[in-house]
C-alpha cells in the first residue's frame, strides 16, 4: 500500500484544540514535511484547498496557502515523490486547471496530480460571490463530471468542444500538455460522490474509522470497489488517519487526551453548523461523519494512538484490505511526528520492510 502525508497547509493541522500543537502555514514547513516524506519513502504529499477557517480561540483553518501555488513550489524541491494539488472546483475553471497542471508537470514531469474539491463549506464561497445555491448540493458531482471532462480533454488531445450544462467549450486548446497520465483523487463518500470516483478518479479517499481500530473503515470502501466495477475501472482507496505517537502508549494516550480535553467548542460549531447546510446529505457522507459528537476534535477521523511499536503494528494491520491503495497521514507536530514515523515507526512495520532495504 502507498504510504502519503497530508501536509499541514492550514493552521494547526487536523486538531481544532486550543491544547495541541498550534503554528501558521508557511512554505517552509511544508517544504521541511514533504521533503522527510520523500527522505522517508513516503509515495506522495497531498495539499487541501481550504478558503475560510473556523475561527475560535485556535483561529482553526483561519491561515491557509493556496494549493496549486504551494504544489509548484515542492515541486521544484523535491524529486521523487507524487504531488497531489487540489482545485476546489467552484473557484477555478477546468481549463486553467489542465494549464497549471501541466505547467507543474514542466516542473515535476509525471509527479503532478489533482484532488477535486466539489465544495461543502458554503462560506468559503459566499465571501466572493461564487456560491451556487444550495442546489449545489444536488448537482455538484454532475458540475464536477463536466468539470474533469473537460480537463480529461484537454490532456489527452490537446482540445475541447464540451457543451455542456455547466462548461461550453469552442475550441479550447492545451500545449504543452502532461508527459503522462494525471492521476485524479476524489473525496467522496455519498452515493453520487462513489459513483463519481468510480467513473473519473484513480483515487478516493475517506476518513479512517475510530480510534485504534485501523480496519474498521473496510466496510466503507467495500462500495467503491463495486462501483468501479461497474464502470469497468480500478479505482482505490486513500485513507486518512491521525499519528498521535509516543515512547510508550500511556505517553501518547495522554497526549490524545490533553488534546481532546481542551477541544476549541467556537471552532467546533462553526464546523457544525457549516457540515449541516446540507440537509440532503445522506448517511456516508463525509459531512456527517464530521459532526459525529464521538471524536469532532479532529473531525472524527480516524487515529492511531500509542507507542511506536504499537502505531507500527496497526498500521501492518491495514495492508491487504480489499480496495485499499494507501494511507495518508497526518500528525498532531507535523515535524516531530515525520521524523518519529521515519526512523522509530517505519522500521517497524513490515509492509514497508521494502522500503527500509531501498534506504
Amino acid at each position: 500500500m502507498d504510504l502519503g502525508v497530508f501536509i499541514p497547509i492550514g493552521s494547526n493541522g487536523w486538531l481544532i484544540s486550543k491544547t495541541s500543537p498550534r503554528y501558521k502555514p508557511s512554505f517552509e514547513l511544508n517544504r521541511d514535511v514533504t521533503q522527510k516524506a520523500e527522505k522517508y519513502g513516503f509515495d506522495f504529499a497531498l495539499s487541501m484547498i481550504k478558503l475560510r477557517g473556523f475561527g475560535g480561540e485556535s483561529e482553526f483553518w483561519d491561515h491557509a496557502l493556496e494549493s496549486f501555488t504551494l504544489m509548484s513550489a515542492l515541486a521544484a524541491v523535491t524529486s521523487k515523490i507524487q504531488l497531489f494539488a487540489s482545485t476546489a472546483v467552484l473557484t477555478l475553471p477546468p481549463a486553467i486547471v489542465a494549464r497549471m497542471v501541466s505547467t507543474i508537470d514542466s516542473v515535476a514531469p509525471g509527479r503532478i496530480g489533482v484532488n477535486i474539491v466539489s465544495g461543502w463549506q458554503e462560506a468559503e464561497y459566499s465571501q466572493m460571490g461564487l456560491w451556487p445555491g444550495k442546489e449545489h448540493y444536488a448537482k455538484r458531482y454532475q458540475y464536477c463530471s463536466e468539470y474533469m471532462q473537460v480537463m480529461k480533454d484537454l490532456w489527452e488531445t490537446g482540445h475541447s468542444n464540451l457543451q455542456g450544462e455547466y462548461f461550453k467549450m469552442t475550441d479550447c486548446v492545451l500545449s504543452p500538455r502532461p508527459e503522462k497520465k494525471v492521476p485524479i483523487v476524489a473525496a467522496g463518500q455519498s452515493d453520487a460522490g462513489v459513483a463519481f470516483a468510480a467513473k473519473y478518479a484513480d483515487y478516493n479517499f475517506c476518513l479512517g474509522t475510530g480510534v485504534n481500530t485501523p480496519t474498521a473503515f473496510a466496510p466503507s470502501i467495500s462500495r467503491l470497489v463495486e462501483a468501479a466495477k461497474k464502470e469497468g475501472r480500478d479505482v482505490g482507496s486513500y485513507v486518512l488517519f491521525m499519528v498521535i505517537a509516543d515512547e510508550t502508549d500511556e505517553a501518547a494516550q495522554a497526549k490524545w487526551e490533553l488534546y481532546k480535553e481542551g477541544k476549541d467548542m467556537d471552532a467546533l460549531s462553526w464546523l457544525g453548523v457549516q457540515a449541516g447546510n446540507d440537509d440532503k446529505a445522506d448517511l456516508n457522507s463525509t459531512a456527517k461523519t464530521m459532526l459525529n459528537p464521538v471524536s469532532m476534535v479532529n473531525m472524527n477521523m480516524g487515529t492511531l494512538v500509542g507507542s511506536y511499536a504499537s502505531v507500527a503494528r496497526m498500521m501492518d494491520e491495514m495492508e491487504g484490505i480489499p480496495g485499499l491503495k494507501g494511507v495518508m497521514l497526518c500528525f498532531d507536530d507535523f515535524i516531530k511526528g515525520m521524523d518519529d514515523f521515519g526512523t522509530k515507526i517505519q522500521p517497524l512495520m513490515k509492509s514497508r520492510a521494502h522500503v527500509m532495504a531501498s534506504a
